[in-house]
């Protein structure tokens, strides 16, 4: 008979505990918690989540635990389904995906509650299952949008600009109370400060906006003069960017808490500063490159030259070959924009042109004459016989 062994579990034994106890903590599926697919439509989606709210519901199930729980489940599951990027996430990355971006679900019921109000209200018309509350709670500030427009070599190798933004400030007269000095606002006398008006209808509480003061449970007797009322002022604020080499127009430079304040404590929203590129006299862009044309003259192009070339930093050497043709291109390395991933610099593209002269002298039309006649081509029918200048237009 064998012996049973005392000594440290074996890897399978350990790798199987874990793998049981990750399954016992894994959240599970949020479109199989709504019981929808994942082409589901965003009525569809809203219409399984009234469903399985209204039958797990805590006023419907007093001290029920379990129904508790798929309450929550059934929120958290439908909070991320109905918003666009949070679906998109979770789609791509699963519950992980949402836990990197923050996401941690709902603390409780008055955390659904005050997510949901509006959304309770439309369903079925109650709130918050009898608890009383106020629509107070925080809500992020507005993103702001910003258009900058920079030149042609700022975008290539970046810059820093000061920027002032117009934008709602916390009133510094009532700190945002809305109220004028030395008072402050007074509790509804409508809804005792809820915001809710309720009443019950069998075993649901019923509970309405409370239509006196908005759902605030305040109301403002002295508005304050500085904001009239509004709690936000109007200012720039000055706001100092720092913009990197290879932006292109259209570019998006994100920064964070720069825009209108927060409500009732809420986050500030965010700054997109949107680039716009001055076009250049000389250059134009394709990506990471840039193009240009240099004239050159026909004895440059047949003899070949050393010409100077502008570029984003100056000017630089260009070799043109001997029998260069018009229309050919040059490649100068590393002459172009940066990248804007940090991939090195594109290159400048050089064509040139060869321009024909339109006013000639007596002298160079003679010259160019003579020259027709002594680079003509010898085509096998005219072996032996006097070669004819092209320009020239003489009978033989």
């Amino acid at each position: 008979m064998g012996q049973i062994s005392t000594g440290p579990p074996c890897f399978y034994q350990t790798f199987f505990i874990a793998l049981s106890e990750y399954s016992l903590m894994a959240k599970r599926d949020y479109y199989e918690i709504l019981g929808v697919s994942r082409s589901t439509t965003e009525d569809e989606i809203k219409k399984a989540y009234r469903k399985l709210a209204l039958q797990y519901h805590p006023d419907r199930n007093p001290g029920d635990k379990e129904a508790e729980e798929k309450f929550k489940e059934a929120a958290e599951a439908y909070e991320v389904l109905r918003d666009p990027q949070k679906k998109e996430l979770y789609d791509l990355y699963g519950h992980e995906g949402l836990k990197g971006a923050g996401f941690t679900g709902f603390r409780g019921f008055e955390d659904i509650f005050s997510s949901f109000s509006d959304i309770f209200e439309d369903f079925f018309g109650f709130g918050t299952g009898g608890r009383r509350r106020r629509h107070t709670y925080a809500q992020p500030g507005a993103d702001l949008r910003y258009d900058l427009t920079i030149s042609f070599e700022e975008a290539a190798f970046g810059t820093e600009d000061e920027i002032e933004v117009p934008r709602n400030e916390t009133c510094s007269a009532c700190r945002g109370t809305r109220a004028a000095s030395g008072t402050s606002p007074s509790e509804c006398p409508y809804c005792h400060g809820t915001g809710q008006v309720t009443h019950s209808q069998g075993f649901l509480t019923i509970s309405t906006t409370c239509s006196h003061c908005a759902g605030e449970g305040s109301f403002i007797a002295h508005p304050c003069k500085e904001c009239r009322g509004t709690g936000r002022v109007k200012k720039n604020k000055k706001i100092h960017l720092t913009i990197p080499g290879g932006v292109d127009t259209g570019s998006r430079l994100r920064v964070q808490g720069e825009g209108e304040p927060g409500l009732q404590g809420g986050p500030p929203g965010d700054l997109f500063v949107v680039i716009h590129i001055e076009p250049h006299e000389f250059f134009e862009r394709e990506g990471d490159n840039i193009y240009c044309q240099i004239p050159i003259s026909f004895p440059q192009a047949a003899l070949g030259t050393r010409i100077e070339i502008p570029t984003l930093e100056g000017t630089e050497p260009l070799e043109i070959p001997s029998g260069t043709q018009s229309g050919e291109v040059f490649r100068l390395r590393g002459g172009g924009i940066k990248n804007l991933r940090g991939g090195g610099r594109g290159d400048q593209i050089i064509q040139v042109v060869v321009k024909t002269p339109t006013r000639l002298s007596k002298r160079q039309k003679d010259l160019l004459e003579e020259f027709a006649e002594l680079s003509e081509f010898q085509t096998e029918a005219g072996k032996g016989k006097k070669k004819r200048g092209f320009f020239s237009g003489k009978k033989e």
